[in-house]
C-alpha cells in the first residue's frame, strides 16, 4: 500500500507541475495584438493548486467513513446549485458558471464528487440487493438521473456522458445485472442522439469530427490545428514556449486542448509520459479500491479512479481527434480552479482510504503519508 500511495502522490505532483509550467507557456505570446500577462493563468492556477493541496491533505487525514454523514446534505446542496446556475448569464451558450469578481465556480465539478459519494453510500447500504431491479437499477437510476438531468440542460453533454459512464461502472462493480445496465444504456443513448439531432452546434461538431479535413477552416479548425501542433512537435518538441499553434490557432489551449501545447513544445515523449501518468494513477486507484476495508471505501475509490481515468481518456481522445469535442478538461493539467479543487479533494479521499487500509493490515498512524517502516514495535 505504501508503494501505491507514494506512486499516486508522485504522479499527481508531476502532472500538477507540468500543468503549471504549460499554463505559463500559453501566456508567452509573441504577437503584439495578443499581448497577455504571461503569469496570469499561472498565478490563478497556482492559487487554486495551493488551496486544493490544503483540502487534499485535510481529506487524507480525515477518516473517509465520516463522509457518509455529509453525503446527502452535499447532494442536496449540489442539486440546488445546479438548479440555480441555470438562472445565471449564459457564457458561450451555456449556463455552467457562478462568477464572483473574476472568480468562477462550476457546480458540475462538485457534482462529480457528490454523485460518487451518493452511489458509494447507496451500495454500502444495500450491498446484497444490487442484483434486483428495484434496488440495483431503479433507485440508483433516480439518483443519477436527477443530478445528470440538471447538468444535461445547462447544456453540458460531456460531463453528463462522463458521469453516466462513471455511475454505470460503479453499479456494475456493485453487482447490477448486465441486462439491466444494457437496457439503461440503450435508453440513454437514444435520448442523447435525439438531443444532438435537435442541437445544430453539437451536430456540426459530430460531422466535423467525421471529416476534419473538410471542415478545417470552420467548425473543425480547433481539432485540425491541435493535430498540426501534435505532429509538428516530433519526438522532443520545439522547446518550451516556442509553440506556434497556441498563437490564436488552437482556441481553449489553456483548458480543453492544453495537451496539444504539450505535444508541440515538449514532443511525443512528454505526451506519452502524460498518458502513462494517468495509467499509473488508475492502477494505483484500483489497488487502493481492492484493499479498502469496507464496501463504502471500495466503491468510493473505484468511482474516483473511474472519474480521473475516463476524463483523461476523453480529453486525450478529443485532442487526438479519436473522439468528437466534448469540452472536458485534462485532469490536474488544464486551467480551471473548481476542477482542480474537486480533483485534489478526490485524491485526498483516496489517500484516506489507503490510510485506513494500512490501519487494518499494518498499524495505526495519524500521518496519511507515513512509511510502513515507522510502525510502532510491539512491546
Amino acid at each position: 500500500m505504501k508503494l501505491a500511495t507514494i506512486t499516486l502522490a508522485f504522479c499527481v505532483a508531476a502532472l500538477l507541475t507540468l500543468g503549471l509550467v504549460m499554463l505559463y507557456s500559453t501566456g508567452l505570446y509573441s504577437r503584439p495584438d495578443m499581448a497577455s500577462p504571461a503569469a496570469r493563468f499561472f498565478v490563478s492556477q497556482l492559487t487554486w493548486c495551493g488551496l486544493g493541496l490544503v483540502v487534499c491533505i485535510a481529506a487524507a487525514c480525515v477518516d473517509y467513513r465520516k463522509l457518509k454523514l455529509l453525503t446527502w446534505p452535499l447532494f442536496g446542496v449540489v442539486l440546488v446549485l445546479l438548479a440555480a446556475v441555470l438562472k445565471t448569464r449564459a457564457i458561450n451558450g451555456a449556463h455552467r458558471w457562478f462568477s464572483f469578481h473574476n472568480v468562477s465556480f462550476q457546480p458540475s465539478e462538485l457534482a462529480k464528487l457528490a454523485l460518487i459519494l451518493a452511489l458509494a453510500w447507496y451500495v454500502d447500504r444495500y450491498p446484497r440487493q444490487m442484483h434486483t431491479f428495484k434496488r440495483g437499477i431503479l433507485w440508483p437510476g433516480i439518483i443519477v438521473g436527477t443530478l445528470l438531468g440538471l447538468i444535461f440542460v445547462e447544456p453540458d453533454r460531456g460531463t453528463t456522458i462522463l458521469l453516466a459512464a462513471v455511475s454505470g461502472s460503479m453499479l456494475l462493480i456493485a453487482g447490477v445485472r448486465w441486462r439491466y445496465m444494457i437496457s439503461a444504456c440503450v435508453l440513454g443513448m437514444i435520448g442523447l442522439v435525439v438531443s444532438i439531432i435537435h442541437d445544430p452546434m453539437r451536430l456540426n461538431r459530430i460531422f466535423s469530427w467525421l471529416d476534419l479535413e473538410e471542415t478545417r477552416t470552420g467548425v473543425g479548425m480547433q481539432g485540425y490545428q491541435a493535430m498540426l501542433a501534435l505532429g509538428s512537435g516530433g519526438w522532443f518538441g520545439l522547446g518550451l514556449g516556442n509553440g506556434r499553434q497556441k498563437l490564436g490557432f488552437v482556441s481553449q489551449n489553456q483548458t480543453d486542448f492544453i495537451l496539444s501545447v504539450i505535444g508541440e513544445e515538449l514532443g511525443l515523449v512528454a505526451t506519452l509520459s502524460v498518458l502513462m501518468g494517468f495509467i499509473v494513477i488508475v492502477l494505483c486507484g484500483i489497488f487502493i479500491a481492492m484493499r479498502a476495508k469496507d464496501t463504502f471505501g471500495t466503491m468510493l475509490a473505484a468511482g474516483i479512479t473511474f472519474l480521473i481515468g475516463l476524463q483523461a481518456f476523453v480529453n486525450i481522445g478529443v485532442v487526438t481527434s479519436a473522439l468528437p469535442n466534448k469540452g472536458l478538461a485534462l485532469p490536474f493539467i488544464s486551467y480551471g480552479g473548481s476542477s482542480l479543487l474537486a480533483l485534489l479533494t478526490c485524491v485526498g479521499i483516496l489517500f484516506s482510504i489507503a490510510r485506513q487500509a494500512r490501519e487494518v493490515d499494518l498499524f495505526k498512524s495519524g500521518n496519511p503519508f507515513a512509511s510502513d517502516d515507522l510502525a510502532p514495535q510491539a512491546s
